[in-house]
This record gives structure tokens, C-alpha cells and sequence, in this order.
């Protein structure tokens, strides 16, 4: 019997990986909190995270021409594509940073970031425990 770290792991290490992403980024919004003209960017975690998974992608689809486009898996590791976030009072700079809005991203982020690393952890101990068994 083979073991898949894989599916051991399934979606925990790609949603460090973008969690980690999207860490960056906030940070980078709030420091750029006083800089004209900057815009505030996000991605889509849920929506990135769920079409690595594959889910809401039910319907298989066949290619019948050479011309039809593939679909594609988002590749983890790749940045995502990055969006721009509305901004619901705009400033007079130009600069569509929420301070508080970017804080509370950052925190729930942080705590989700936490929270996955702790699951991958006690999948890690789970494993390991596993194979020590004789």
C-alpha cells in the first residue's frame, strides 16, 4: 500500500500557500494606507481555493476542436489574479485604502492562517503517529 501525501494533506498545504499570499498583500494595502493614487487589491481566497478543489466545476468538459479552450486548474504556487477592491468612501487622493476594513482582512487572516497551519500539524502528528505504529 502506498501512501499519497497528497491526499494525506488534500487542499491544507494550498491554502497556507495562499493564505501566506494574501498576507502580503493586505500588509502591503495598509502600508501604502497614506500613498496617493494607490489602490487597494484582494483576490478571491474561497473562489481560488474552491476551483483548485475542483468544486462547482460538476460538468466535465470535452474538447471536440482544436480550437476550443482547455480548462485549467489554478496552480497554487502562482500569485492569483489580483482584484481591486471598491472603495465605499472614496479619498481625494485617489488612494482607495480602508484602514479599518484592511486591519479586520488582516486579522480574520491571520486567525485562518493560524487556524491551518494548526489542522496541517495535527494531520503531520496523525501520520507520523500512524507510521511509528507497528
Amino acid at each position: 500500500m502506498s501512501l499519497s501525501l497528497d491526499k494525506a494533506f488534500g487542499i491544507l498545504p494550498a491554502s497556507v500557500n495562499l493564505r501566506d499570499q494574501r498576507t502580503e498583500l493586505l500588509a502591503s494595502n495598509l502600508a501604502n494606507d497614506d500613498t496617493p493614487n494607490y489602490k487597494s487589491r484582494d483576490f478571491d481566497f474561497d473562489g481560488i481555493l474552491a476551483s483548485i478543489q475542483g468544486v462547482g466545476s460538476s460538468l466535465k468538459l470535452t474538447r471536440t476542436q482544436p480550437g476550443h479552450l482547455t480548462l485549467s486548474i489554478p496552480d497554487p504556487t502562482q500569485t492569483p489574479e489580483l482584484l481591486y477592491r471598491i472603495p465605499a468612501q472614496p479619498s481625494l487622493d485617489g488612494n482607495t485604502v480602508d484602514p479599518q476594513l484592511e486591519r479586520a482582512a488582516f486579522a480574520e487572516n491571520a486567525v485562518r492562517y493560524q487556524s491551518t497551519l494548526e489542522f496541517l500539524n495535527r494531520r503531520v502528528s496523525g501520520l507520523r503517529a500512524a507510521l511509528s505504529k507497528e
